[in-house]
């Protein structure tokens, strides 16, 4: 009885949520009607098209290279793409693997595979083949869409999985999405015979990713987005985050939903992001704190060129945040940096507003509408001092019931392991400390390798910085640093030691120092540390 109450507590805060952020109008409950009725037809993706296009009409919902479609165009395209998908026998119960970078062939896949039923995997564009191969076979991959660029990956998959381009940039043997909709009607097509659902994948930093799937369409999914964040209704976004991410996806999908114009770019090109945001006098950017901070090492100069003034949020998540680079965002933009804390498998955990953010930098803020977020001890109790460090664990609503080959998370009180470690202050702020399974103990004492690299962050000299525990001999564990340094930068190993020295503890000192061009990284800006394992065995 009391989680019931519980649930009908957080759904109406979320309605209420949503009426202040203008999604929904309860004075209007006719459309408050017709956009669940499309939820539950099409499900999360189509049902939104569908809804926009009846809410927005003819008004202008996305741009990319190849030009504008308007609300209706999606809805339309989408609902041609559907039939000829269906005659090309993928329906309800098929699984799509979509392999496309950000441009309105992925939103049409999305919201066409919604309208027929099937089950969608969100694939990574980064992926090498033996990823793509494994990930398809786990998940019962039927029909692949995916980039003219990517089509040689096709080649270690099964011949019966079919195979669809959704941006070509010439002539090409395989089916693409525009031929398929080719002369198909566009008027709106049946309900499926059951909803398809979708399949987000974890990073993979350390080996293949794994699938969440995500099933529910609830008014929780937009108010835990919507509480913190003031998003803008009736203007533009700029959507720089891959939306195989939920970063993107859940961005982009909030934008359309409001009335946004949604610009997005195949390749994320710091300065064309720049221009973009001067050009639609853009309120909204979406991205990664590497693509953030990509930008900002434009330097003072060129971010000069291009006028921003139009920006109310910017909107960061996907990997840690450092405070380096939330003061650089504020000296750069303003006080409208955003940083959503959260993960494939648990959802929304926390969100930072700017005032928070220049109050402490790098935290992770408070819970929104329906999250509650908890640390834990090693004996599982529930920590209730600040500044202690623990597990974190978090519910949302929208945590997944488990990976799609079986295994799950770890819960405890009905919530769910987000694998960080974590405290709050005495304010209520969150921090996270570091990956639980990244803390090491050195001669007896614990350490976070995240805190060592948020000080690294603050030398003027180094751009960018990845800390790993590795094993040694005396101690059990030692830290070694990885440093990329910005051009012409004079630092050495020394330097980097000294400066750790004179901020943190000395066994939190990196004993070994290894400078690199670059550290590699996935399509989400996550560090590959298992490739640095790896290589500097």
């Amino acid at each position: 009885m009391m989680g019931a109450l519980c649930q009908l507590r957080d759904v109406v805060a979320a309605a209420l949520v949503l009426q202040r952020r203008g999604l929904v109008d309860v004075t209007n409950p006719i459309e408050a009607v017709r956009a669940s009725r499309a939820l539950r037809k099409y499900g999360s993706f189509g049902g939104l098209i569908t809804h926009a296009a009846d809410r927005y009409g003819d008004a202008t919902g996305l741009v990319d290279e190849a030009g504008t479609l308007s609300f209706r165009d999606l809805e339309r395209g989408s609902n041609a793409l559907a039939r000829g998908l269906s005659r090309k026998g993928i329906g309800a119960g098929a699984v799509i693997g979509v392999l496309e970078r950000n441009h309105r062939g992925l939103t049409l896949a999305l919201a066409a595979a919604g309208k027929i039923g099937a089950k969608v995997v969100l694939l990574n564009t980064g992926f090498a083949a033996p990823q793509l191969a494994d990930v398809c076979a786990r998940e019962n991959v039927s029909a692949v869409v995916a980039d003219e660029e990517f089509t040689a990956l096709l080649d270690v998959l099964s011949k019966d999985i079919k195979r669809i381009v959704g941006w070509a940039s010439g002539a090409t043997t395989l089916p693409t999405l525009d031929a398929i909709a080719g002369d198909e009607w566009t008027d709106p097509v049946p309900a499926p015979s059951r909803q398809g659902g979708m399949v987000l994948l974890t990073s993979g930093t350390t080996g293949t990713p794994k699938g969440a799937p995500r099933k529910r369409v609830s008014p929780l999914q937009s108010a835990q987005l919507l509480d913190r964040i003031p998003w803008p209704a009736n203007s533009t976004y700029c959507v720089a985050a891959p939306m195989f991410h939920a970063t993107g996806l859940a961005t982009c999908s909030l934008g359309l939903a409001l009335g946004n114009r949604v610009v997005l770019a195949r390749r994320f090109e710091p300065e064309s992001v720049l221009a973009s945001i001067a050009d639609y006098e853009a309120s909204t950017l979406i991205l990664v704190p590497t693509m953030l901070q990509q930008i900002l090492d434009l330097g003072p100069d060129v971010l000069a060129r291009y006028d921003t003034s139009a920006l109310k949020v910017i909107f960061a998540a996907g990997s840690a945040l450092s405070p380096d680079l939330c003061r650089r965002t504020a000296e750069a933009f303003g006080d409208v940096l955003y940083n959503l804390y959260g993960s494939t498998e648990v959802a929304v955990a926390a969100v930072a507003t700017p005032g928070e953010l220049r109050a402490a930098p790098g935290t992770v803020g408070r819970p929104p509408v329906g999250c509650t977020l908890a640390a834990y001890d090693e004996q599982r109790r529930r920590i209730t001092e600040p500044g202690r460090t623990g597990t974190l664990f978090v519910s949302s609503g929208l945590s997944f019931a488990g990976y799609t080959d079986g295994g799950t998370k770890e819960s405890v009180d009905g919530l769910l392991s987000s694998g960080d470690t974590g405290h709050f202050t005495a304010d209520g702020l969150w921090f996270v400390d570091g990956r639980d399974d990244e803390m090491i103990v050195s001669g007896g004492e614990n350490v976070f390798p995240l805190e060592v690299e948020n000080l690294l962050a603050d030398h003027p000299a180094v751009a960018e910085a990845c800390v790993l525990g590795v094993d040694d001999q005396d101690f059990g564990k030692r830290l070694r640093a990885f440093v990329v340094r910005h051009p012409q930068a004079d630092l050495d190993a020394d330097g980097v030691r000294t400066h750790v020295r004179s901020a943190l503890a000395r066994h939190k000192v990196p004993r070994d120092v290894i400078f690199l061009d670059s550290l590699p990284r996935n399509e989400t800006g996550k560090v590959l540390k298992g490739a640095l394992r790896k290589e500097y065995r």
